[in-house]
């Protein structure tokens, strides 16, 4: 490809669905407005890859020049700023803070929830630092002034992937879509009510019933939302499917990448197998994961995607380029869907910070869409809506309820997810 990997996102229409991330952390304490904004732009010393803004090339295509300006940190407004405008001086990056809450918006070009968590969690440890006038002990977390790790920005490339065919393709079993859910979200205003719920768990409660029930915590929780779903839709819907993002960057020999670099793995549950106990349940969806993750069929879903990529490099102009893209990837004919989608980021090591940490969540765009999180002693799970009803954390809480797994429910908040303000012809 021509251009860097993070700028293929950015040719994405927001006309529907913000192309962001927003991770709220939430500490012990209030937030000191001026201690974070002296952290922030020191921690950001250590990620070049974040300090860009967007520009347009002679070709219009998207190119991420190196922006000097200061990270903009600010109290939350009432109206949400937007990525790369003259407010948060052109970057893809800026920090919000209200109370106790720090909110890092980061544009999807740039990374995913993964690619952000080292970037989120140097800034905490660096405001601990400052704050507290001590240096926390935490061994996992990259620090300012230490090196880029040797793959942290490389991208992955068409010759990186398997030469081997598949090891086997996923049939899709046409799960239901909840389509009047997203018509409601989008276009009706008497509906439509973006907002995420977050439940809180302590991670023996959880780590224990998996390993009785044969399962892991990505599989725990696609199978607490497909039981959820089965609980309120109607009988008329046969299969209810659950999707999840993986991260192979290290099959392909890059595991620290800062990029947005994600397959994605299908599981169609039929609505008889949801009656069936937990640990046959925990065995059939790890089998479908552990399969759908091999490097053969990741390296498939590359391939068409990188094939696009390259189609989009042949054409000139910003406009045609963003019409290309915007068919051809985000509303095309053969895209596969799931009823829902549950992602997991993995086990963070905060080590003494997690001591002046309450929680953390990431907030994406979408509709049933939960993303998990794991601190220390606690996992975090975040349902992401696009409408206002309960009906559907109700059903979440009553499986939960009737596993005996404790937890704490807070929300639902507003997403307030930001878009972009680049140029678009």
């Amino acid at each position: 490809m021509k251009y860097s990997i993070n700028t293929y996102r950015l040719y994405d229409s927001e006309s529907r669905f913000s192309f962001s991330i927003r991770t709220k952390v939430t500490m012990k304490d209030t937030v000191d407005g001026d201690t974070l904004r002296r952290s922030v732009n020191t921690a950001i010393q250590r990620y070049p890859y974040y300090r860009v803004k967007v520009s347009v090339d002679s070709d219009g295509g998207y190119i991420l020049p190196e922006n000097t300006a200061p990270i903009a940190v600010l109290p939350v407004a009432r109206k949400t700023r937007m990525l790369g405008s003259k407010e948060v001086n052109e970057h893809l990056f800026f920090v919000e803070y209200e109370g106790k809450d720090i909110y890092f918006n980061i544009s999807h070009s740039l990374c995913g929830g993964k690619g952000a968590l080292p970037l989120v969690m140097t800034n905490i440890w660096q405001y601990v630092k400052d704050r507290y006038h001590f240096e926390p002990n935490s061994p996992a977390i990259r620090k300012p002034g230490e090196p880029l790790l040797e793959d942290e920005t490389a991208e992955l490339t068409l010759d990186m992937l398997a030469k081997e065919p598949p090891i086997a393709k996923s049939v899709s079993k046409h799960p239901v879509i909840l389509l009047n859910d997203y018509l409601n979200g989008l276009y009706n205003p008497l509906m439509r009510n973006p907002n995420y719920t977050l439940f809180s768990f302590q991670q023996k409660d959880v780590v224990d019933f998996i390993k009785a029930n044969d399962s892991s915590v990505v599989s725990f929780f696609l199978i607490v939302m497909a039981k959820a779903l089965d609980k309120v839709l109607p009988a008329k819907h046969k299969v209810i499917g659950g999707e999840t993002a993986h991260f192979p960057g290290a099959d392909f020999g890059i595991p620290n990448t800062h990029c947005d670099l994600l397959s994605h793995v299908y599981l169609d549950y039929e609505r008889n197998q949801l009656s069936s106990d937990m640990e046959r349940l925990g065995t059939m969806t790890r089998g479908q994961i552990i399969w759908q993750t091999d490097p053969t069929v990741s390296s498939e879903q590359f391939r068409s995607l990188y094939e696009a990529y390259d189609k989009t490099d042949q054409i000139s102009g910003l406009a045609e380029k963003r019409k290309y893209l915007n068919k051809n990837m985000t509303n095309g004919e053969n895209r596969r869907h799931g009823t829902y989608i549950l992602n997991y980021t993995g086990q963070m090591q905060w080590g003494e910070v997690a001591d002046y940490v309450d929680s953390y969540c990431i907030i994406v765009e979408g509709h049933l869409l939960g993303e998990v999180t794991s601190m220390e002693n606690q996992i975090f799970l975040s349902v992401m809506q696009l409408i206002k009803t309960d009906k559907y954390t109700n059903a979440i809480r009553t499986v939960l309820d009737e596993l005996r797994i404790p937890y704490k429910v807070e929300g639902p908040f507003p997403k307030h997810l930001s878009r972009h303000s680049i140029p678009v012809r």
